[in-house]
């Protein structure tokens, strides 16, 4: 069984498309979770026909992933990213990995500029090499080394990179090269040699030992670090909430 985990936050836009999407695999008898991070759109009430659970945490993506995969049946844990589309031979490719593994997809970026060609190229490449693969490239891991490694790390940037640096100490990975699509919208809304620049400092900068909790200020300069409490619970209804985290907006 495989379950997809969606971290979510005022997604109205885009979630009944992706959701529906994934339809055919809630049809072969795999699961849809769907965490939501404090939305204050219509996130909630759209996404609850076509999941199996609606979920609410605290903000945060490695909040929300690891909730999730709390409350997940499934032997494999899919972590998908809303504005991510998974290939239409994605279902037959992940229930032929072996049993015990993890991996990720190649991507593909939207939009008609050629450095996108470029980038996606480079993101493979990158993560062909270094054995480390990103929230953009759907990450996938059997529950067994999830849980052996004590799931994602519950800071607040750099959590995939994190995870991947502890899970290829257990394996290397498996990188599917049918590739995913997954939306530009980062590149276009801060510039594409701004952002490839920024992200390679943060990178380099939390290779030489950053803390997340600093770095997060460079790329979230609204960020306020702040406690969270834990009264993490199943979503009972679809009345709106007010926190906004800027962790979760598109990046």
């Amino acid at each position: 069984m495989i379950s997809i985990i969606i971290p979510v936050l005022n997604e109205q836009q885009g979630i009944v498309r992706q959701l529906k999407q994934l339809q055919h695999f809630r049809e072969q008898g795999h699961e849809i979770i769907v965490v939501d991070g404090g939305s204050h759109d219509k996130t909630l009430v759209l996404a609850t026909p076509f999941a199996d659970h609606v979920l609410h945490s605290r903000p945060g993506r490695a909040y929300q992933m690891n909730f999730g995969a709390n409350h997940a049946q499934g032997d494999l844990l899919l972590f998908q990213h809303c504005d991510s589309d998974l290939p239409d031979q994605a279902l037959n490719l992940l229930e032929h990995l072996p049993k015990d593994t993890w991996g990720r997809f190649d991507v593909r970026l939207t939009g008609d500029h050629p450095m996108f060609r470029v980038i996606a190229f480079m993101m493979n490449w990158r993560s062909r090499l270094t054995g480390i693969a990103t929230g953009d490239q759907s990450i996938f891991v059997s529950r067994s080394l999830f849980e052996k490694i004590g799931g994602f790390p519950e800071q607040p940037l750099m959590e995939d990179i994190e995870l991947s640096t502890h899970l290829k100490k257990q394996q290397r990975p498996v990188c599917l090269n049918t590739p995913l699509t997954t939306s530009s919208r980062r590149w276009q809304k801060k510039g594409i040699w701004q952002t490839i620049l920024l992200m390679w400092r943060l990178r380099l900068a939390y290779f030489f030992g950053a803390p997340a909790d600093q770095l997060v200020r460079q790329y979230y300069p609204s960020y306020k670090l702040h406690e969270q409490t834990r009264s993490d619970s199943i979503c009972q209804s679809s009345h709106p909430r007010t926190s906004k985290n800027p962790l979760d907006e598109p990046i």
